[in-house]
């Protein structure tokens, strides 16, 4: 086997570091929108439990309680796994929501009775780089009476921070 010469090495090289130039950047993306599937299956989980929640209750109860911001702590950067009992409040048992791995974001829930109806707001925030900038993710629900359930899209702020 031969060595390489001079020429051959400095193309090579280059070839390389181009290949490196456009495959990095583009890992770095994926890998930071992959982060972005946690707070959108986790908001539409809360969406369809809410709706099959609604279906047993009149109206004006349609949804559960508000369950407060869970983790307290938004996680920061990184992802944590929680301990037991971070997720038995009510709500959240009832819902049947609690993540089962590490999790870079942290939800909520609202609701409330207003003219017969109901309506939720389920939110999930996260900072997914640790800058104490939030990337927050929302969507809500409301039942009226004589109507079923209906929810809204999913709305994002800031959600690549």
């Amino acid at each position: 086997m031969r060595a390489l010469t001079l020429m051959e090495t400095v193309v090579s090289a280059s070839i390389l570091c181009s290949i490196g130039a456009v495959f990095v950047p583009a890992f770095f993306a994926n890998l930071h929108a992959s982060r972005l599937s946690e707070p959108l299956d986790g908001l539409a989980r809360i969406a369809a439990h809410s709706a099959a929640f609604a279906e047993l209750k009149p109206a004006k109860e349609a949804y559960p309680e508000s369950a407060p911001l869970t983790p307290t702590d938004v996680p920061r950067g990184e992802s944590v796994l929680d301990p037991p009992g971070t997720w038995e409040h009510p709500t959240w048992r009832a819902l049947e929501f609690q993540p089962t791995m590490a999790h870079y974001f942290s939800f909520s829930y609202t609701s409330k009775s207003q003219g017969g109806g109901s309506s939720f707001v389920a939110k999930a925030h996260g900072d997914l780089d640790g800058d104490g900038l939030f990337s927050t993710f929302k969507i809500r629900g409301s039942v009226a009476p004589g109507a079923g359930h209906s929810q809204s899209y999913i709305e994002m702020d800031r959600e690549v921070e």
